[in-house]
């Protein structure tokens, strides 16, 4: 068992409740936190034979892309779909929102999803889009 992480990614995205968030847009940080199975990768020295940290960028970036109104939403996206990957046991994704449009002084806002392959997350529904 090891555990790849890729800590940082930044993005420009357009998540949140307010209506401005989905016109003006935002910066985020995601981080990403997989424990995969690495035993056939430590004998082979073959990316065929484990997680390809590009490939979790790339879930990243496409579900970013997606709009949603909390980052709770998007964070689950992200792991549910890292989750469909070989040799992955479990993930744990964060979203940070950076320059969040509220009164206050914090240091951070952020969601963090974690997901299982041992524990079954069917119950959750994720919308449907439609292209018109």
């Amino acid at each position: 068992m090891g555990l790849i992480k890729i800590e940082g990614i930044k993005l420009f995205a357009y998540h949140g409740h307010l209506p401005e968030e989905a016109v003006l847009g935002g910066h985020f940080i995601v981080n990403v936190y997989v424990n995969s199975d690495t035993s056939e990768v430590e004998k082979s020295d073959d990316l065929e034979d484990t997680v390809d940290y590009v490939k979790l960028i790339s879930i990243v970036e496409e579900q970013m892309a997606i709009r949603s109104n909390m980052i709770e939403h998007v964070a689950a996206r992200i792991a549910d779909q890292i989750l469909t990957l070989n040799y992955v046991h479990n993930v744990e994704v964060e979203v940070e929102k950076l320059n969040v449009p509220i009164d206050s002084v914090f240091t951070k806002i952020s969601a963090k999803i974690k997901r299982d392959k041992s524990v079954s997350y069917t119950h959750l529904t994720l919308p449907t889009i439609l292209l018109v």
